[in-house]
């Protein structure tokens, strides 16, 4: 998926977090996985702030896999926080929640998201929607992600 670069999932609960593992390791995404697990880890990660300075340990990623239900900081937090820094420039962001509130669907998209994924319950519905997720990205012409 994206040229190999890393992928970012930005998510607190750990249950979900092996949940993506599984289905990467299911559709054999072989991109790294960053995991941070709220809004304000994240932007210290784009930011190389903190315990993400090693820029070469934690590259810029090719996409952003951003959960909005988290503590200290949620994901629409995350998104009105990182857009005017620049941040996210040339980075998809996909949400991935369990939220169906259309409220924040239409937030989401628009802070600029790339797409609203709600997490299917069953696991081989969230396989499916990452295999989708995958060919759609593999599909997709992308900026090069600058530093």
């Amino acid at each position: 998926m994206i040229d190999n670069l890393p992928i970012l999932l930005v998510e607190d609960d750990v249950v979900d977090v092996k949940t993506v593992k599984r289905a990467f390791k299911e559709n054999k995404i072989l991109n790294t996985l960053k995991v941070v697990g709220n809004g304000e880890e994240a932007l210290a990660y784009l930011r190389h702030g903190g315990a993400y300075a090693n820029k070469e340990a934690n590259p810029r990623p090719g996409i952003i896999l951003l959960d909005l239900n988290m503590p200290v900081m949620n994901g629409i937090e995350f998104l009105r926080a990182a857009r005017p820094l620049g941040l996210l420039r040339g980075i998809p962001v996909v949400v991935l929640t369990t939220s169906k509130m259309e409220n924040d669907r239409m937030e989401s998209y628009d802070l600029g998201v790339a797409g609203y994924i709600i997490k299917p319950v069953e696991f081989d519905k969230f396989v499916e929607a990452v295999r989708t997720l995958e060919l759609y990205w593999s599909l997709c012409q992308l900026p090069h992600p600058e530093e």
